[in-house]
């Protein structure tokens, strides 16, 4: 299965807004494994049907989480906000960060978690869930070429690590916009938790499966038990 088809598979699990109509965007944050602040380590997939019917599909670096400088030193006292998983319905659309240039803003809620521990790590586990208009937008770092390292750029953004893939990106909301209006959705699917999940529900599939267990162990036995004493069971012949 190719990572398009997994996106999808996903994102209808979690029965999620897949869009098909041609140049409509799915544009879905994927954040990695990985722990350490700082990196541009996950992705932003834009994907959508074209005129004749087919995907086309396009993946760039970018971080979904806030940079160690806003970690250490929040904008908020609740602490830095990092987006929680889920989709946002029309929550962006093309406008100016910050007043300088464009890119998709918020314009409705969304849900972040407060770390408020005002250290550089990320604290996906402890922190308080928060719904507001936060400014979480989704921009790029420096204006030419890559980021190294996210720093200022993210106090809880989406943020593309490369400013050529941004353009790209643009060019395309550009074109959504034409079609659809000035709306945008945008889905944040966080393998923390999607493993986190899933180990829970094999604990809580583990811990029925020992109970029922428990609860047929006496049948089980007397059926054994029954089974050995009876005179038509197969033996193995002795020489």
């Amino acid at each position: 299965m190719s990572v398009l088809a997994r996106i999808r598979t996903m994102l209808r699990s979690y029965n999620y807004e897949l869009y098909t109509r041609p140049y409509e965007l799915n544009i879905v944050g994927i954040r990695s494994t990985s722990v350490k602040p700082n990196k541009f380590d996950d992705e932003i997939h834009v994907f959508f049907k074209t005129s004749s019917g087919s995907w086309e599909h396009f993946v760039f670096s970018a971080t979904t989480d806030p940079g160690t400088f806003w970690l250490l030193q929040p904008m908020m006292p609740q602490g830095t906000a990092i987006l929680a998983q889920g989709q946002y319905k029309n929550a962006y659309a093309i406008g100016l960060h910050r007043g300088q240039y464009y890119a998709l803003t918020q314009i409705r809620k969304v849900t972040v978690i407060r770390d408020y521990n005002r250290n550089a790590v990320l604290d996906f586990y402890n922190g308080v869930y928060d719904t507001g208009n936060f400014g979480i937008n989704i921009h790029r770092a420096y204006a030419i070429g890559e980021t190294k390292y996210v720093d200022k750029y993210s106090a809880g953004c989406q943020v593309f690590e490369d400013a050529s893939d941004f353009n790209l990106f643009m060019a395309l909301c550009e074109r959504h916009r034409k079609f659809y209006g000035n709306a945008f959705t945008y889905t944040l699917l966080d393998f923390r938790a999607l493993r986190r999940a899933t180990v829970k529900r094999w604990m809580v599939g583990l811990t029925a499966g020992g109970i029922l267990l428990a609860l047929a162990f006496p049948f089980l036995k007397e059926k054994i038990q029954m089974l050995l004493n009876s005179t038509d069971h197969v033996r193995i012949k002795e020489s």
